[in-house]
């Protein structure tokens, strides 16, 4: 037995903001949070949680005030919540063993590496030991600490929040690390109802995708560079998104 999106509701009196894949774009993190802050100003709720489902580095301009910047606002408010993407693990794998072969090395690595200001070599092992090295000392600890303590779902009201997605027909509760951080073609093709709403990014859209039994809002920032975020409030379902303008530098 499960829920279909046009039944499902946030808890009464919480609204929830959950944003998509982030992958370096501190500035279009920070103009997101900006407008959720303008909204609450507006429009004021009784209580609110802000979601991220995960993927804070690699591949975009600025993973390093990415990171700045979540730490900042999670230390100023405990309603901002920052769940564990596959990115953001195979960093912290790169971390423990420095791999040129690995996902982080050639998906997007190189980018993080140089945000911290370290060029991430791929080439002659002695070489790429060292820079890896770099990049190691390079990181400030609270940096690999704020990594290692994200969890890897979270759940309110009739809504469960994850960065991949999770295995049909196996309860919430039992869903492993590596399905939540990693599945794919299993959860996004699968059409029956879930026990909640899956609320996930990792595979990117053009544009956010509701659909009766999960929502997508991994809007491709890498490559559009637009960020999405869902609001939730009772039985209503929104989106906002922040777009680069043409021409403006990352960072």
């Amino acid at each position: 037995m499960g829920i279909e999106l046009a039944e499902a509701r946030a808890p009464d009196g919480l609204r929830i903001y959950a944003i998509g894949d982030v992958h370096g774009y501190a500035d279009l993190l920070r103009a997101m949070h900006r407008r959720i802050d303008e909204d609450l100003r507006f429009r004021p709720a009784k209580d609110w949680r802000i979601v991220h489902v995960g993927d804070y580095v690699d591949r975009g301009p600025d993973s390093k005030g990415v990171l700045d910047f979540l730490i900042g606002r999670m230390a100023q408010d405990a309603r901002i919540i920052a769940l564990r993407g596959n990115h953001d693990q195979a960093m912290l794998d790169f971390l423990s063993e420095p791999d040129p072969a690995s996902m982080f090395a050639t998906n997007g690595g190189e980018e993080t590496a140089r945000s911290y200001g370290v060029t991430l070599a791929t080439d002659g092992d002695d070489v790429f030991l060292a820079s890896a090295d770099q990049f190691i000392n390079a990181l400030p600890s609270m940096h690999r600490r704020f990594l290692e303590q994200r969890p890897y779902s979270v759940s309110f009201g009739d809504f469960f929040f994850c960065h991949a997605g999770i295995k049909p027909m196996v309860p919430l509760e039992a869903q492993t690390p590596d399905t939540l951080m990693w599945i794919r073609r299993e959860f996004l093709s699968y059409e029956g109802l879930h026990p909640k709403i899956v609320v996930h990014g990792h595979t990117p859209q053009e544009e956010a995708d509701l659909r009766p039994n999960r929502i997508n809002i991994d809007t491709g920032v890498y490559v559009r560079e637009k960020l999405t975020a869902l609001i939730l409030e009772g039985d209503a379902k929104s989106i906002y998104t922040v777009h680069r303008a043409k021409g403006e530098p990352g960072g």
